[in-house]
């Protein structure tokens, strides 16, 4: 891939060519997961990370800090799972001691979230999403290979307990799998005060296996959705960069939200960037380039060094990620490694 030319002067700030500045950056702590999601990866794993490959967490912390300092107003943590990553909540006070202080917040399966939801509330986690894309018991241990449904429903429980609200759930409709009970997930989330998320399912698998024809589309989510609650959307407007398009159930309060990434793309508001475990920069989910920050900081860079290769990929962020292209290629890492 060529890379377009980067200016003699950038402007100050993580801002690419087409003025989208990043505010929001996705740190995946580790590719590890306790889970086995047919849709993610091989029932018998991945390779993993070898551990002297991945940032330690002063050099995560670091690396946080210089992207903070320069426009970062929100961190997520994001995996694998997380949650994996021993020193997580260690990891969470070290970003909510930043200044100017992120807000912090964390994607995860929900399988360990029981035992540490107050321990990383009291260390400074806003809030939590957790993935659930069915509440069958069956049609979970078969999606994910894992019989652990009651853990992620005691994790969930004890985020709200912990007050890392508002808990959102993200969920993937797919065909023939759980693509008929959308409609009770959202109720059985309606019930317990959960903000569900839809998400059309991307290339991200590890088996290169995703087929859009296969795909539900954010338009027959809705419309499942619409055979038994009335939908009303909110105003373009309040959406500003959130990646979803969210709707009034029944009047609201409530309201569920419809995560459209392969049919109707938002990249022109994209405002994210993403750090791996290993200590690669990307400025898409999508990107096939990376820019390593891991070798120069364990050679003696200074942080300016460091903002200067981080303004470097950002510059060179796409317009899109061009997944309807014809020349559209998938990501060689996939999701558990590049960090959701």
């Amino acid at each position: 891939m060529t890379h377009p030319p980067l200016p003699l002067v950038r402007p100050g700030g993580l801002v690419d060519q087409f003025g989208r500045v990043a505010r929001d950056l996705r740190v995946s702590v580790t590719d590890r997961c306790n889970l086995r999601c047919t849709y993610c990866m091989p029932a018998e794993g991945l390779p993993w990370l070898p551990k002297a490959e991945m940032l330690t967490d002063e050099e995560m912390l670091r690396v946080i800090g210089v992207f903070v300092r320069d426009g970062v107003t929100q961190v997520r943590l994001t995996g694998g799972e997380p949650l994996l990553r021993r020193s997580i909540v260690e990891l969470v006070a070290g970003i909510a001691a930043l200044a100017p202080r992120p807000r912090i917040a964390m994607t995860t399966n929900g399988v360990g979230l029981a035992r540490v939801a107050q321990g990383l509330a009291d260390a400074g986690l806003d809030r939590v999403n957790v993935s659930l894309d069915t509440i069958d018991a069956e049609t979970f241990t078969h999606l994910t290979r894992r019989d652990r449904l009651g853990d992620v429903e005691a994790g969930l429980k004890a985020a709200v307990d912990a007050g890392l609200t508002p808990v959102k759930v993200n969920a993937v409709a797919m065909r023939g799998v759980n693509d008929d009970t959308v409609s009770e997930l959202l109720g059985w989330c309606l019930e317990r005060g959960y903000e569900l998320r839809f998400i059309e399912q991307m290339p991200l698998d590890a088996q290169h296996a995703w087929d859009r024809r296969d795909m539900i589309t954010a338009e027959e989510i809705r419309a499942r959705l619409a055979e038994r609650y009335t939908l009303t959307p909110l105003p373009a407007a309040e959406r500003g960069s959130a990646p979803a398009e969210r709707f009034l159930v029944d009047g609201g309060p409530a309201t569920v939200g419809i995560i459209a990434s392969v049919t109707a793309p938002f990249c022109a508001a994209c405002d994210r960037t993403r750090l791996t475990a290993d200590g690669q920069v990307r400025n898409c989910l999508f990107s096939r380039t990376e820019t390593d920050l891991r070798t120069p900081l364990r050679d003696g860079a200074g942080d300016d060094e460091l903002l200067d290769l981080i303004r470097g990929e950002m510059w060179r962020k796409r317009r899109g990620h061009g997944i309807g292209d014809p020349d559209f290629v998938q990501p060689d890492r996939p999701m558990s490694a590049i960090g959701g």
